[in-house]
């Protein structure tokens, strides 16, 4: 079994309102998700998540959405796609500086809620955005759940590109996520989020929405840091990944590895 990342979207309050249990999950996770101030998240909370991380070697990411607080970046906006590369820079510029200040460096990014899953489902979306990534910093990683549309463009624009796995969210025979209203879309029993887990860990592939079985190699496992027990949850999906004998590490030691696997082979 290979070694996995664990991440969580984190920083997802705003102002006194807190969202998630962000500092006890910095204990479990290797890799941080964190919100920039579009669909959630502010100066004072991005500063405070980012100097945690950093504190426990966690990698920091920035989680990148649709400018949608009220409706926490899962509503679709009609929003040009040049515009929208810009918000993704922008939001992208306002993580790496505070991450400067506080000693470290950004190492990856992440599509937020409906922005991320418009760009999964359309390349001629993912392109740009993608794009603007790349033209920020081409040393990010792109997270992505399985999606051919960004990883399509993560190659063209030279991103390493980190396959994640919602443990908690069904997808289709494609990979992609399946709408939140769907039932079943969110899953929230924790005996069949492990069993997920394990299926992936140990076959590598998943069951989709609609019962299929499909192949998935993944590099991350996410938990999201705003559903109900996702600190519990997070937990035991780290005891799963650790009692087959794999190791949790930061997604960025883990595409290194690989680097240098390929180089020598």
């Amino acid at each position: 079994m290979n070694d996995i990342d664990l991440n969580a979207d984190l920083g997802e309050g705003y102002g006194p309102w807190r969202m998630g249990e962000d500092e006890a999950l910095l204990q479990v996770v290797s890799s941080a998700n964190i919100a920039c101030g579009f669909h959630a998240g502010d100066p004072v909370i991005m500063d405070r998540t980012v100097r945690q991380a950093a504190a426990r070697g966690i990698d920091i990411g920035a989680h990148v959405g649709f400018p949608d607080r009220q409706g926490f970046g899962r509503r679709v906006m009609q929003i040009d796609a040049g515009e929208l590369a810009s918000m993704v820079v922008y939001q992208l510029g306002a993580l790496a500086g505070i991450a400067r200040a506080a000693g470290c460096r950004m190492t990856h990014m992440s599509f937020h809620g409906a922005l991320g899953n418009l760009a999964a489902a359309d390349a001629a979306l993912a392109d740009p955005l993608v794009r603007a990534v790349a033209d920020f910093d081409p040393a990010l990683i792109i997270s992505s759940s399985a999606s051919a549309a960004i990883e399509g463009a993560a190659a063209r624009h030279g991103l390493a590109l980190a396959s994640t796995f919602l443990a908690d969210r069904a997808c289709d025979e494609q990979g992609l996520l399946v709408p939140r209203r769907l039932a079943g879309a969110v899953i929230h029993d924790e005996a069949q989020v492990l069993a997920r887990v394990r299926q992936l860990l140990r076959e590598g592939t998943v069951t989709t929405h609609g019962g299929a079985v499909i192949p998935l190699r993944a590099q991350q496992i996410l938990v999201h840091g705003d559903t109900p027990g996702a600190l519990a949850l997070a937990r035991a999906i780290r005891a799963e990944i650790e009692f087959g004998g794999a190791r949790v590490r930061p997604v960025s030691a883990l595409l290194a590895d690989r680097l240098v696997s390929s180089a020598h082979g």
